[in-house]
């Protein structure tokens, strides 16, 4: 179940950052900042489940 998490989160990580070039195409920087948040939080979290795993 751990590992579906993880494989989850470096999913959602994975589509965040692709749509960095469309929100940095527009200059939308608020969006930029959510997905940087989002990012950072969702790596933290991936990070930690992976060492539930070790």
């Amino acid at each position: 179940m751990i590992e579906n998490l993880v494989l989850g989160l470096e999913t959602v990580v994975k589509t965040a950052r692709s749509l960095f070039t469309v929100v940095n195409d527009e200059n939308d920087e608020a969006t930029a900042d959510l997905l940087t948040q989002r990012i950072q939080l969702h790596e933290k979290t991936a990070w930690m489940l992976r060492s539930l795993l070790e």
